[in-house]
């Protein structure tokens, strides 16, 4: 079962602030609910470690601890462990072009959640297309928050 409950996710988000700018707004976490609608919750629960929630456009709630890494400013990456709902790691890596800022964010993560799990071998595609959505509206909400 272990291929239904793999996903492999790549965004890539152009944004015209400097790659500091952007660093400094993507390595705090708990700012990330006043501008990523699906993020509903964000608590520090230790040094680089936060518990996190996040709903999407279907009707369940991912819980995970996320436990940073990597914040490494000078090669812009921003890395995260995950446990909990979903098991693997998130990245950032934010690289300057002309003035603006190319952020790719790549997840690989395998669920834990038994709903998801069940439903895989079905909903695997709304499963895909619900980290689709909340993605488009995470690149909006963080242009919002830059004024871009």
């Amino acid at each position: 079962m272990r291929d239904l409950t793999f996903y492999r996710f790549r965004s890539e988000w152009i944004l015209g602030r400097s790659r500091k700018t952007v660093f400094e707004v993507l390595r705090d976490l708990e700012g990330y609910v006043a501008w990523w609608p699906e993020i509903r919750e964000v608590h520090k629960i230790g040094e680089g470690r936060f518990d996190v929630t996040a709903r999407a456009l279907l009707p369940y709630e991912l819980r995970m601890v996320l436990s940073q890494s990597v914040l490494d400013e000078d090669t812009g990456v921003i890395e995260a462990d995950l446990s909990g709902h979903l098991n693997g790691f998130s990245r950032w890596t934010l690289t300057e072009l002309s003035g603006a800022t190319v952020a790719v964010f790549e997840e690989e993560v395998t669920t834990a959640k038994r709903l998801l799990n069940l439903l895989a071998p079905i909903a695997r595609p709304a499963f895909r297309y619900n980290h689709t959505l909340m993605m488009r509206h995470g690149q909006a909400g963080l242009r919002d928050l830059l004024r871009i």
